[in-house]
């Protein structure tokens, strides 16, 4: 099981580091990658058009701006995608980036997560890997009792 974490720019990775730190966690194998749509589109086309060849399951990519990373992926390869926009210095508040990835045409799914959700974007993608392996299936409900207990613990440490 491998999941490949891919970024627009080195200026992402704050964000992204995120969901590299949570699939190390639970023990997954991380490929990462800078990929540009724009800068270095003939890069775009080998990783998206083999990631599935190098025995990766999920993608998750990250891109702020007009954030064309993740739905480029998506429209070459055979595998999930999960995207997540990032707030960056060109951006419009985030929104440009939220919506580039969210309002993908028909037959092209990105999954999308919150702005500067890559947590999230490991975790969903920890999910899609574990509905097949009964492993990673009860280490994420171990995970999920321990957000619970977590709530719990404080609930109580109020009254």
């Amino acid at each position: 099981m491998k999941i490949a974490v891919v970024m627009g720019s080195i200026s992402d990775m704050p964000v992204m580091q995120d969901a590299i730190n949570i699939i190390k966690e639970f023990g997954v194998e991380v490929e990462v990658d800078i990929v540009s749509a724009h800068r270095t589109p003939e890069k775009l086309v080998d990783f998206s058009s083999n990631a599935h060849k190098r025995g990766v399951n999920v993608i998750i990519a990250g891109a702020g701006g007009a954030a064309h990373l993740p739905g480029m992926v998506a429209s070459m390869s055979p595998l999930p995608v999960i995207g997540v926009p990032v707030k960056s210095s060109n951006s419009i508040d985030g929104w440009d980036s939220v919506l580039s990835i969210l309002q993908m045409p028909g037959g092209v799914p990105v999954a999308t997560v919150a702005l500067n959700g890559a947590k999230n974007a490991g975790l969903l993608a920890i999910q899609i890997l574990g509905s097949q392996n009964e492993d990673l299936l009860n280490k994420m409900v171990d995970y999920k009792n321990g957000l619970r207990e977590a709530v719990l613990k404080a609930a109580e440490s109020i009254k």
